[in-house]
């Protein structure tokens, strides 16, 4: 440490109690970083690699950024799935003595980052908390950005596949857990770009954590925030709370409600459901566009599409909350002008969650205060537009409004109406607001017009004419009187400097007004400072009442917007009712309708019970509408169960507990799972865990391996549907295995569906509509055709069809492709077709030659040829 210099032991001092972040360390106008840090960065944000003492055998690795500019700068390094600690300067380069003092004011980590303008603003940044003991386990998600906080615990099933599925529902950046516990569970798929972070087990203790959740949110206990006995979950939310105070080192202040939330109370979607379902992006890219979400997201406002974004995750299984949604949007919908008019002034409100986390987390801007006062001026309207309407979700709306005036007024006389981007830049109070701040800023524009009244005023005292006042660097103000007029000087002048011709002396009033136009700007930036700050901490006591305001606003801009698609795209109210029953009239899917605008979406009825029609085999050729039909009959479930209108002329529908999918084949390369085992491992998870109020989709089971074996199972997997009592739920089946249309021989509940085609000329037509029967055959070769396959490959597979349609199968079940087989005599039995030689092979196993007279050998053996025959 003697080797080098004192900046870089103080940098190194630092360093070592952050060595799981990127050191950020102010030096002036930049933040530099030195040693394995500067390599990191500069490869990661692509700058210089320089050296510090470079032409010394000490020569240390660095780097660094302006300061102006940190943001962008670490918004590509929390991108890269690191932390970054900023040191500060916190004393005055000029007062200080020796190094100048320094330190850690804040990390910023995936799970804590806040700078709004690199964020999605209708998606939330939450930091997990992980706390797992036994087969229980407690979770808390926090977003720092808004100020939600909220907890649950579950009981663990499938290992810990429950505990990973509401994880990756909530797509947190960054996870905390306990350091004793094994991450070795964890899935790959969409886990895998969330940053883990191990803690000390201590933060994650009873005690510790049920103390600090009760000091932070003044209360005695924690049963008001209904996590009494939730020792997991208060574990959880308490190790996050820890980390959030140990990384922003601030009060939090905006963290000032604890929700806990019991998953059963929701209708309950996998991972691999919503993946399937494309609620939130497709499956080709992974994006947005062409999800359910992008077609319901009418949102105006950043809280509201967070907000449906939730309502989509997480339906409702209570029918009056469900109706209470409907009542809502059906007004909205039925009147077209008033929600036009409130979906404008909605327009106007910013993201009033966000702005007063960072005026709790003093990282609010000017522009922040500008965009809270002009909403809350936007307020009185939006309150006057929700009391005409009738429905009790609005009218609520319209009570419980708070429209913020006082806040307003506060920022209105405060802060200027074109405020600088950054509150450091200065010219951010107005003029009027501050006496003081207004004379200090008289002082640096008036310098001049002051110095000559000064001048004026003397003149006159002294009777002095040619008396002037003037400035220089060495001396600073003075009066300056010729050397013939310098006896003249009255008492209180001081003589500071002789000249040849003059003498130069200075006042009290003199060198106090040199003092505050020297001192005046230095002054101006301190007292803005200051009154910004009280403004903000002003504000900042307010927090509860704007994040109830941003609250309600999300549910009004949330209501309209399904209002907005209901009308736009012609969705009907469902109706709910207690039974088992789903009857669904002229049902389409809400995303592929819209796909292709200029060509009319064919609509299919949907009627399935726990009865008579609990599986649907639905069979029909590719590209024909099988899986369309099977996910717009889950979405319009799931639909009807966040309160929206759903896509179709008429829907009664039950509610439904948990949608299950299994849908495509993919393999696991990470985790070393092939296509089958995936398939059968979902297969597995849907029937242990469905119930009779569950829905399943089922798409091709049994594709993965050989015919036989996938049609053995898919086969079995209905019947266990079918018959098991506790599962027994309402199943849609698509597949190109024609055999199990003849469950429905043996399955009173089993109905087959197929999709209609029209024959000609050997190509073949999509009606895409859904009717009753077995379809007859798959027209794979017509939609090979199609695709664009070469005609000697199309001709050669109708002639190999044809063989394989006449059961010419060798002695090892293999078809006679070229025309003649290594084995003789004997065919492939048909597993699904009655056939009299399994009667003479069960027969000739059970025969006692000799116990057979001679006779009764021909007699036995010429029956049997007549059974061949």
């Amino acid at each position: 440490m003697s080797a080098i210099t004192p900046m870089l032991q103080q940098y190194r001092s630092i360093k070592q109690e952050h060595t799981e972040a990127i050191l950020f360390f102010r030096m002036g106008d930049f933040y530099e970083m030195f040693y394995e840090d500067a390599f990191i960065a500069s490869k990661v944000l692509d700058i210089a690699l320089t050296s510090r003492d470079r032409n010394k055998d000490t020569a240390v690795p660095m780097c660094g950024i302006p300061w102006h500019s940190a943001d962008f700068y670490i918004a590509k390094l929390i991108k890269a799935g690191h932390k970054v600690a900023i040191c500060e300067q916190i004393e005055d380069p000029r007062l200080a003595k020796g190094i100048v003092q320094r330190k850690v004011i804040r990390i910023i980590t995936p799970g804590t980052y806040s700078e709004t303008s690199q964020l999605n603003p209708k998606e939330h940044q939450y930091l997990c908390g992980i706390h797992v003991a036994g087969k229980e386990a407690g979770l808390a998600f926090v977003d720092l950005t808004t100020g939600d906080f909220r907890i649950t615990q579950l009981t663990l099933e499938s290992g810990q596949a429950n505990l990973w599925e509401e994880v990756e529902m909530n797509s947190p950046s960054e996870i905390l857990f306990p350091m004793s516990f094994q991450l070795g569970g964890v899935p790959a798929a969409g886990l895998s770009a969330m940053v883990k972070t191990p803690l000390e087990d201590w933060i994650f203790e009873d005690a510790y954590t049920d103390k600090l959740l009760r000091e932070h949110f003044g209360v005695e206990s924690l049963e008001a925030y209904g996590c009494a006995g939730r020792k997991l979950a208060i574990g959880a939310a308490g190790a996050v709370l820890h980390y959030l105070y140990q990384t922003q080192k601030s009060a939090l202040k905006h963290l000032s409600r604890l929700s806990y939330y019991e998953r059963s109370n929701y209708m309950q979607l996998d991972a691999q459901t919503v993946r399937n379902l494309e609620l939130l992006s497709n499956l080709q890219s992974q994006q947005r566009g062409g999800s359910l979400l992008e077609v319901m997201d009418r949102t105006v406002t950043a809280p509201g599409g967070r907000l449906l974004r939730e309502w989509l995750l997480k339906p409702l299984l209570n029918i009056p909350e469900i109706q209470a949604r409907q009542d809502a949007v059906e007004e909205l919908t039925g009147r077209v002008i008033e929600r036009g008019i409130l979906r404008e002034e909605l327009q106007q409100v910013q993201d009033l969650e966000r702005i007063v986390s960072r005026v709790t987390l003093d990282l609010v801007q000017p522009r922040h205060l500008l965009s809270l006062k002009l909403s809350a001026w936007a307020l009185p309207k939006i309150k006057f537009l929700f009391a005409k309407f009738q429905a009790g979700a609005l009218h609520k709306i319209a009570n419980e409004l708070d429209t913020l005036e006082d806040i307003a007024g506060w920022i209105d006389e405060a802060v200027s109406d074109q405020p600088p981007l950054l509150a450091r830049d200065g010219n951010v109070i107005k003029q009027g607001f501050d006496a003081e701040l207004d004379e200090l800023r008289s002082l640096t524009r008036s310098g001049k017009t002051a110095i000559a009244a000064i001048e004026e005023a003397e003149r006159r005292r002294t009777g002095i004419n040619n008396l002037k006042v003037g400035y220089n660097k060495v001396f600073g103000y003075y009066i300056e009187i010729s050397r013939v007029q310098a006896a003249k000087a009255p008492p209180g002048y001081e003589r500071k400097q002789t000249l040849v011709n003059a003498e130069r002396f200075v006042t009290p009033e003199l060198k106090e007004y040199e003092y505050k136009i020297l001192t005046a700007e230095e002054k101006i930036a301190e007292r803005e400072e200051l009154l910004y700050q009280e403004l903000c901490r002003k504000i900042a006591t307010h927090t509860l009442r704007i994040q109830k305001t941003a609250s309600l606003l999300a549910v009004a801009d949330t209501l309209a917007a399904l209002a907005e698609v209901a009308a736009t795209y012609n969705y009907h109210r469902p109706q709910f009712h207690d039974g088992n029953s789903m009857k669904i009239i002229e049902g389409r899917h809400p995303c592929v309708e819209l796909l292709h605008p200029s060509e009319r979406f064919i609509p299919n009825d949907a009627y399935v019970d726990n009865e008579k029609n609990q599986i649907l085999i639905v069979t029909g050729p590719n590209m024909g509408g099988k899986s369309t039909y099977l996910r717009q009959t889950a979405l319009i479930a799931l639909l009807g169960q966040i309160g929206a209108f759903v896509p179709a002329k008429e829907a009664h529908l039950p509610l439904i507990d948990r949608i299950f999918t299994r849908i495509g084949a993919s393999d696991n390369l990470v985790q070393g799972q092939s296509t089958f085992m995936v398939e059968m491992i979902e297969t597995a998870y849907i029937l242990h865990h469905a119930t009779p109020k569950s829905l399943i989709i089922l798409d091709e089971i049994g594709r993965g391996t050989s015919t036989f074996d996938g049609v053995a199972i898919a086969w079995a997997v209905a019947e266990f549907l079918h018959n098991n009592s506790r599962v027994r739920a309402k199943t849609l089946f698509a597949t190109h295995f024609h055999e199990l249309t003849e469950l429905a021989i043996t399955c009173p509940n089993v109905k087959n569906y197929n999709i209609a085609i029209k024959e000609w000329n050997d190509e073949i037509i999509f009606l895409r509509k859904v009717q009753e029967g077995a379809a007859d055959k798959s027209y794979g070769i017509q939609v090979a055709r199609l695709a664009g396959l070469p005609a000697e490959v199309i001709q050669r597979a109708k002639e190999i069809l044809n063989t394989l349609e006449n059961n010419s199968f060798d002695l090892r079940g293999k078809p006679i492709l070229a025309g003649k087989s290594e084995d003789s005599g004997l065919v492939q039995l048909d597993l699904f077709k009655e056939d009299n030689r399994l009667e003479v092979i069960e027969t000739l196993k059970h025969l006692s030659l000799e116990d057979l007279t001679p006779l009764q050998a021909l007699n036995l053996l010429a029956d049997l040829k007549t059974k061949l025959s």
